[in-house]
């Protein structure tokens, strides 16, 4: 069973940055891929970032790609999400999720862990 609780989410003008946490609890953080997710209002939920166990390698939606990068710190059982050069289009309810996978995922179904969301808006 992993818990997981993101933050770091709020309001950010276009351009700007900002730094999502996931904390996961649990002793077995190691063993989970970890991926991003996030849903806009009126649109499904969709892939951002994913990365393996051991923190490489990563991979990101063609949309963020260049702009967010997705990290791990095992020790601390905690990923992140680095947003840069945001952009309206990027508000959302970003998730966090764990799937108990060796190799990144982008499939919403292979995560059995999930968040409960942190709002980022980015205003024009």
């Amino acid at each position: 069973q992993v818990q997981l609780v993101e933050s770091g989410g709020g309001l950010v003008q276009a351009g700007g940055s900002l730094r999502l946490s996931c904390a996961a609890s649990g002793r077995t953080f190691s063993s989970y891929c970890m991926g991003w997710f996030r849903q806009a209002p009126g649109k499904e939920r969709e892939f951002v970032a994913a990365i393996t166990r051991s923190g490489a390698p990563t991979r990101y939606a063609d949309s963020v790609k260049g702009r967010f990068t997705i990290s791990r710190d095992n020790a601390k059982n905690t990923v992140y999400l680095q947003m840069n050069s945001l952009k309206p289009e990027d508000t959302a309810i970003y998730y966090c999720a764990a799937a108990n996978l060796a190799w990144y995922t982008s499939k919403q179904n292979e995560y059995a862990y999930w968040g409960q969301g942190t709002q980022v808006t980015v205003s024009s």
